[in-house]
């Protein structure tokens, strides 16, 4: 249980930090972009002519921020929150570890205060004491990971919804013109939810035997898909609306299932106090939904 909680803590710090180096590297390559399209700009006026190369000069800024530290040092953090995400759903309930990774936001917002130098308002501070405090009851309420896996069906059937929900919410969002960015959150956090459920059903065998498994592909299916769809949220409107629709449901229905059907318990008794634990920590990620994009946040902040 404790390693179990660990490693979902874990988890959250490593997500929640690495958003703030993605923002970190994003910014800085804007910056670097700005300076250089004013620079030549001014030597096209001076020349009497300019350049083309706009499609030549985006690719240069993702393989600017694609080869920045900040970036990679996400990108690395952001591996090793999956893998202790991972080890956390093999120990511990998925309403405990599902809780945590919404909690990454309250992270994300803390280590952005010091690294972005963005501005927390007294209700947010507000916000990461409930999510602190709705990790703690959880702490101590969870129970045992129920021992239930699933069938054969119910691993094809992880897997065939998995596509499903990726190609539902890449057509219906693209179609979209109001609520896009809500729907292809919630689309995005369903994904990630069968990501995290696709995990507990994978049976305990080799790697041969995982290979052959429908489930493990849920699991690459859903967790590529879900981060696709959550790339479109982002860039379709509100920041705020996108995370929020996907802290909810990346939480809610799979702390459900775990305790529905794969048998995840509470401490005896205490049923209660880790259902409000539960909902403090979805309800302070969601308060804390505008740092799920963390430059945008900053850019508010100097607004």
């Amino acid at each position: 249980m404790v390693a179990g909680l660990a490693l979902a803590l874990c988890a959250a710090v490593c997500m929640g930090t690495a958003t703030v180096f993605q923002a970190l590297g994003s910014r800085r390559t804007a910056k670097a972009g700005a300076g250089a399209t004013a620079d030549a700009g001014a030597g096209a006026t001076a020349g009497g002519g300019g350049g083309g190369g706009g499609a030549r000069g985006r690719w240069g800024t993702v393989v600017a921020v694609l080869r920045g530290w900040p970036f990679l040092l996400g990108a690395g953090l952001d591996t090793a929150g999956f893998g202790a995400q991972v080890g956390a759903l093999l120990l511990v309930p998925l309403f405990l570890v599902e809780a945590a990774v919404a909690a990454s936001l309250a992270i994300t917002a803390v280590v952005g205060t010091f690294v972005l130098g963005l501005r927390l308002r007294r209700g947010e501070w507000t916000a990461v004491a409930v999510v602190c405090l709705g990790l703690a009851t959880l702490a101590v309420s969870a129970g045992r990971e129920g021992d239930g896996d699933g069938d054969e069906a119910l691993r094809v059937t992880a897997l065939a919804v998995s596509l499903l929900v990726v190609a539902l919410g890449w057509f219906v969002g693209g179609r979209l013109r109001r609520g896009r960015a809500v729907v292809l959150g919630a689309a995005a956090g369903i994904s990630f939810g069968l990501t995290a459920t696709a995990v507990r059903l994978l049976p305990e065998t080799s790697v041969l035997g995982v290979l052959a498994e429908p489930v493990a592909y849920a699991v690459v299916v859903s967790g590529l898909g879900g981060y696709l769809l959550l790339v479109q949220a982002l860039q379709s409107g509100s920041v705020t609306a996108a995370t929020a629709a996907m802290v909810i449901c990346e939480t809610v229905w799979p702390g459900l299932f775990g305790v529905l059907w794969l048998g995840d318990t509470t401490r005896h008794g205490y049923g209660a106090l880790a259902a409000a634990g539960f909902a403090a920590c979805v309800a302070g990620g969601v308060a804390l939904a505008r740092f799920g994009e963390a430059g945008e946040a900053e850019e508010s902040q100097g607004a």
